[in-house]
């Protein structure tokens, strides 16, 4: 399965760019051209009447890109102003500053200078991908200066003072805040970076564009398989062949059994307690599984009377009853945790985890399994662990510690560090949940999913309903991995689809609109 957009570290990008200047196809001078034409054609494109420029350029290559923005919007007629610095830059950031300086002057980079006059719009090329600590000095109160200013920012690569391979702000609390740069438009090049996505990335790039400035050739060439990718509308469109052909999970014919679509088991708690469950069998149900059981103890049978009517109940009172189930091999995926219990979650993963089915861990599951650590080393592949941040903390304390910066694992130790931690550790795939969701499998292969713009899915049982998309998927014959990145991807366009007021029950019967809407691309 494509999953999306290839993302890269900073690091993969400068091996990249170096790999092909080194190639004699392309130069520096090429790139930076490039980069800054791809910038100014962003802006005439959304500020088509020339106004007023304020080009901010930084000491490196960055700031070289400032000063190719700065010429070409000149020539389209805009007046524009250059914040540059009096230093000797490598060679060919030397020749995009002479050429600037040939049709146009150089104020100081100062933050009284930046507010001694008005501006339509602000062009920040202080820092891109290369910042690797957090600014200091008079350019870190440019920045601060900068967060304040009333026009519009573009930021060149990212806003400056964004690291790209973590998303926070470097030296600051990863917490929101009024010093944060936020741009209304950010341009990035050839890739999406892992910052774009995490932290306070989304919220502080704005409109994120990714620009082809020709590096295609040389990153398709590596070697390296992707093992980050994006899972976000821009870059990613699930294939609907996918699910109408049963790919996810092959028919062996031409003429589909529900057997063939998978039987998937959710295990409910007892009485009055079963609505977190039957979200998750409802939403199991509505992503095609051709069976979806939800088991609550024998005495909470009659709270699951009712619709619908598709879903089928079964008693399973203990750990024995469970085992007596799984019997029935066609019994290929279960969810476990949502509204169970504690105890009871501990119980049904004792007889659960040993039959090494398809097996998704959610709320309570999760906390039954951080306080026994047999069940910890008694997860396998197959196994997905769906964990918000306090869960998450509760089964790896040493790994959101160091989110937390006790101690420190390095400024750029991230979200999607710690998920890849927690799943070579316990060898099963972790979708850590958040506005930044993201899922990791334990060989390092990970995916981001950024959903930022449904705060409505913020909602009691959501969760739930996610859990059951995800053990639908598994039931049809997706593998964990891509099972729990479609289905974060369905769930936040479920969200979106319904837009603000949402609750978790409006959910699964979200998902038929989603799948109609989905258009054949991405998964094959």
């Amino acid at each position: 399965m494509s999953a999306g957009c290839e993302i890269l570290t900073t690091a993969q990008m400068r091996a990249i760019e170096t790999t092909a200047m080194n190639s004699g196809s392309v130069t520096g001078l090429q790139l930076m051209e490039r980069a800054g034409r791809a910038v100014a054609d962003q802006v005439r494109l959304r500020w088509p009447k020339a106004g007023r420029a304020t080009v901010l350029c930084g000491p490196g290559n960055n700031g070289s890109d400032g000063f190719v923005v700065a010429r070409l919007l000149r020539r389209a007629g805009w007046r524009v102003r250059v914040l540059g610095m009096d230093n000797r830059p490598g060679p060919d950031a030397d020749h995009m500053k002479r050429q600037w300086l040939a049709m146009g002057g150089l104020e100081p980079l100062d933050a009284a200078v930046l507010h001694a006059q008005p501006a339509d719009i602000v062009v920040d090329a202080i820092f891109g991908t290369g910042l690797a600590r957090p600014p200091s000095g008079p350019l870190a109160e440019v920045l601060e200066s900068l967060a304040t200013h009333p026009a519009p920012v573009v930021a060149v690569d990212c806003p400056s003072g964004l690291c790209l391979d973590s998303g926070a702000f470097l030296g600051r609390p990863r917490q929101v805040s009024d010093r944060d740069l936020r741009a209304r438009l950010t341009v990035a090049f050839d890739s999406p970076k892992p910052g774009h996505l995490l932290e306070r990335g989304p919220e502080c790039c704005g409109e994120l564009v990714i620009a082809d400035i020709g590096l295609r050739p040389w990153r398709e060439a590596r070697t390296q398989q992707p093992v980050l990718t994006a899972i976000w509308p821009r870059f990613a469109i699930p294939d609907a062949r996918c699910i109408q052909d049963n790919r996810l999970g092959k028919q062996s014919s031409s003429h589909p059994h529900k057997f063939s679509h998978g039987h998937a088991l959710v295990l409910a708690g007892g009485r009055g307690k079963g609505g977190a469950a039957r979200l998750s069998a409802r939403a199991a149900l509505r992503i095609g599984a051709g069976l979806v059981t939800i088991a609550p103890p024998l005495d909470a049978l009659p709270d699951h009377v009712g619709q619908p009517d598709a879903l089928m109940r079964r008693g399973i009172d203990d750990d024995a009853a469970l085992h007596d189930a799984l019997g029935d091999a066609r019994i290929n995926a279960l969810c476990i945790g949502p509204g169970s219990g504690v105890n009871r979650a501990e119980m049904l993963l004792r007889a659960a985890l040993p039959a090494r089915r398809a097996t998704v861990l959610d709320a309570d599951a999760l906390t039954a399994l951080s306080q026994a650590a047999d069940l910890m080393g008694a997860l396998h592949p197959a196994c997905v662990l769906t964990p918000h941040g306090g869960e998450f903390a509760r089964l790896f304390p040493d790994l959101a510690g160091h989110l937390d910066g006790l101690p420190a694992k390095g400024p750029a130790y991230s979200r999607l560090d710690a998920a890849r931690d927690a799943a070579a550790r316990c060898g099963a795939v972790v979708l850590l949940k958040g506005p930044d969701t993201i899922i990791a499998a334990p060989d390092g292969q990970a995916r981001i999913h950024s959903a930022f713009d449904v705060p409505w899915l913020a909602t009691a049982g959501a969760g739930d309903v996610l859990a059951g998309i995800i053990t639908g998927l598994l039931a049809r014959g997706f593998q964990p991995l891509d099972a729990a990145s479609l289905g974060a991807l369905i769930h936040a366009k479920a969200a979106r689809a319904f837009g603000p007021g949402l609750i978790a029950d409006d959910l699964p019967d979200m998902i038929p609109q989603v799948l109609r809407q989905l258009t054949c691309r991405s998964i094959r």
